[in-house]
């Protein structure tokens, strides 16, 4: 029963993963449209950010075509994905140290 159970979790998860990362876009949405208000923000990070979402949606889309046997593609494409996403997150930190040494001089 419980490994029934996991197996089930395991396979709605990319869908409900795919549902909270619409809740995500929407909040950079609203986050977006602040720099119209202010021209001071800071968005290159978020806009990096954002595009480490969508890498993720674009991971997690496959994942649920590769699932329901619509395409054939091997598991480990995923860890190229997940490389961008992190290669990603490092260059936002990085970008985000040098912004707040070059503003806090």
């Amino acid at each position: 029963m419980s490994a029934e159970l996991g197996i089930a979790i395991g396979r709605a998860a990319p869908l409900y993963n795919l549902a909270l990362v619409g809740i995500v876009i929407y909040l950079f949405i609203k986050l977006f449209m602040v720099r119209s208000k202010n021209k001071k923000v800071y968005l290159v990070p978020w806009k990096l950010l954002f595009l480490a979402v969508v890498v993720y949606i674009i991971e997690q889309v496959l994942t649920v075509l590769r699932q329901a046997e619509w395409i054939v593609i091997p598991a480990h494409i995923n860890g190229f994905f997940e490389l961008g996403i992190i290669s990603i997150f490092i260059y936002v930190l990085l970008l985000q140290k040098q912004h707040l040494r070059q503003e806090y001089r």
